[in-house]
């Protein structure tokens, strides 16, 4: 992501393929392996005992990506698996995230900062998480929502997310 003052930052994050659950563990302007590895730990601390329902871990080829970052998810029984040399396909579920993430927020919104960037992914994280309405069946989440703008009396409420970026809404009851 590029901040307005021409930083580049890398936004670290995994996805539970099963449930299209996404988990962003970081960002930083210089990632390196100390730092993935680091985040890593985070993460497994954050599952708890669910990181026994992991059987892969699908990552790009990239050199932050150290021989103890893999280690870390071995030692819990996770496989780490690299995707072969340029074939996007085989990371389809990571590439379509960050293709909505961009397309829904970063390329309409200014990000000044590190810590702006973090504000702006973990609210947008808790909104594709919980509330993003989507066509996937049995993921966990509530299908899509085919609703009319709210005014008074459709039965519905609606209310901003980033500032009114994005909407989210619900069914009144």
């Amino acid at each position: 992501m590029d901040t307005i003052f021409l930083r580049f930052l890398y936004v670290l994050f995994v996805m539970e393929v099963r449930t299209r659950r996404v988990h962003i563990l970081g960002m930083i302007a210089h990632p390196d392996g100390a730092w993935t590895a680091q985040q890593a730990r985070n993460l497994l601390m954050d599952l708890g005992d669910r990181i026994g329902s992991f059987r892969f871990l699908i990552r790009d080829r990239d050199t932050e990506f150290t021989g103890v970052f893999g280690t870390i998810f071995a030692g819990e029984g996770v496989t780490p698996v690299k995707i072969p040399p340029r074939t996007p396909r085989a990371n389809a579920y990571a590439e379509r995230f960050v293709l909505t993430a961009r397309t829904e927020m970063t390329d309409r919104m200014l990000i000044f900062g590190e810590r702006h960037l973090r504000v702006v992914m973990t609210e947008y994280e808790a909104h594709y998480n919980g509330r993003r309405p989507i066509a996937a069946g049995n993921s966990g989440r509530p299908g899509p929502i085919t609703l009319s703008p709210t005014s008074p009396g459709s039965g519905s409420s609606a209310w901003p997310v980033l500032g009114g970026l994005l909407n989210e809404y619900e069914r009144a009851a």
